[in-house]
């Protein structure tokens, strides 16, 4: 009796394990088959030389970005949009992980549960993607970065949607070069999105925020008066603590300050607004939080000023120090001083039959007021109109703000971010150009070209 006892238990053991072992199989099955299916060792979708089963890309104007022809991946017919377009289109091997072709790989190949891949196999799958981007946008800002390392991103600050995103170095998908692993100063980050996954020190634009913060917790901000001596002493560090200022500016106003982007008033703001407030107007400009794209986020900026001195907290106030922004963050920032103190998510994904219809989120992680939105956006109307000068950008009516940002033992990167006013024209730009020189000689140049070419374009629809 006692061995049928035994037997009996042995018996149940083993059922629950089978079933358990089932369960966890569909389990497993459900939650990673994706992952399972879309692996490279899928020799039905991979070969050596990458993915060559998928749907077309197409950009927002039905203009081919990659295709699939006879098991061969091939891309866009123009080798500048193919550069261009890199990036957010991603490699056929993987290599750039934030690109469509790794993150929407499954909606690619019109994968699901039931059928798997076999629909595209068959050729009865309909998983082509139209995304955001215009090709000849992307094309006018790859060409005026000419050969520079850095990012343009350009989005509708109303919408969402990106139009152009654009990072080098880059290189041809159809031509993929043979020195990439040999060459790293060339193709240095070369599968890095820089829009995405790149951190920066800003410089002068990183004067925003520091006007931002200002102009709500200083009441008499717009009243007072201040003077630049071509330095400002913090009274602590190497040298007395000066923050050296890049001109002799006299006595200047507020708005005049972020005008002639005075280092002076801007790090005398920073050292009496202190680390508590600075840090948290970091965080209400949405920095500490990645930004969503999709199923992508960017990577985090970086502001820690909790040890500092006055002399390291009157340099991070201006964009030095170890400040260190995500482009597409400050680019989110703009468009929430555009809309008023809204902030609209960015997506690429304008269709998919294989993937849920984009829907335009407002980001949580900005907070501004509608009155401090329109207070810095009349500072960066005026940087424009009364300084840069509206020639820069004809007919945009753009606000905005340029940055040199010092790199120790290299080139300065150059910035500008902003935006245009006009209500037919709802876009704000990001231009930080890695070691590229200086804001105003090289980064507007490069925002004007590509904002004139999507002007240009809009005039044309």
């Amino acid at each position: 009796m006692k061995t049928i006892t035994k037997r009996a238990y042995a018996i149940l053991i083993f059922v629950f394990a089978f079933f358990f072992g089932l369960g966890f199989m569909f389990y497993t099955f459900l939650a990673e088959g994706e992952q399972w299916v879309t692996h490279r060792c899928n020799t039905h979708i991979f070969s050596k030389n990458g993915l060559t089963v998928a749907g077309t890309i197409y950009d927002r104007n039905g203009a081919v970005l990659a295709t699939t022809e006879d098991d061969i991946r091939i891309y866009n017919e123009d080798e500048s949009i193919r550069k261009a377009t890199l990036h957010v289109i991603g490699d056929s091997s993987g290599y750039i992980a934030t690109g469509v072709h790794s993150v929407y790989r499954a909606n690619l190949l019109g994968y699901n549960i039931v059928n798997g891949i076999y629909p595209i196999l068959s050729g009865d799958s309909d998983s082509d993607v139209r995304l955001t981007l215009d090709a000849t946008v992307s094309k006018a800002a790859y060409e005026a970065m000419n050969g520079k390392k850095g990012t343009v991103t350009v989005y509708n600050y109303k919408t969402g949607e990106v139009i152009c995103m654009v990072s080098a170095p880059t290189y041809d998908p159809a031509n993929k070069p043979s020195d990439i692993s040999s060459n790293p100063q060339k193709y240095e980050g070369v599968y890095l999105n820089r829009a995405i996954s790149g951190v920066f020190t800003p410089g002068s634009t990183f004067k925003t925020v520091t006007a931002i913060a200002a102009i709500e917790n200083i009441p008499d901000i717009y009243e007072r008066t201040f003077t630049c001596t071509g330095k400002y002493k913090t009274g602590d560090g190497e040298g007395d603590g000066e923050v050296i200022c890049n001109g002799t500016h006299g006595k200047l106003s507020f708005e005049r300050a972020l005008n002639v982007s005075c280092n002076s008033v801007f790090a005398e703001l920073a050292i009496e607004l202190g680390p508590q407030k600075m840090t948290q107007a970091v965080r209400n400009a949405g920095f500490t939080e990645g930004v969503p794209i999709g199923r992508i986020t960017t990577v985090r900026s970086s502001f820690d000023v909790s040890e500092s001195t006055n002399l390291d907290l009157g340099w991070a106030g201006i964009g030095q120090y170890t400040t260190l922004v995500n482009p597409t963050q400050m680019l989110l920032l703009m468009g929430a001083i555009a809309n008023g103190g809204t902030a609209v998510n960015p997506y690429i994904i304008e269709e998919s039959s294989s993937l849920s219809q984009v829907k335009t989120t407002e980001s949580t992680a900005i907070k501004l007021s509608p009155e401090t939105a329109d207070k810095i956006g009349e500072m960066l109307r005026s940087n424009v109109k009364n300084y840069y000068g509206d020639k820069k950008f004809p007919n945009l009516e753009m606000c905005g703000k340029t940055g040199s940002a010092e790199v120790i033992g290299d080139k300065s990167h150059a910035w500008f971010v902003g935006f245009s006013q006009r209500e037919d024209f709802p876009y704000a730009i990001v231009v930080c150009l890695q070691n590229g020189g200086i804001g105003y000689n090289d980064a507007i140049p490069v925002a004007n070209k590509t904002l004139q070419t999507l002007f240009s374009l809009q005039g044309e629809m």
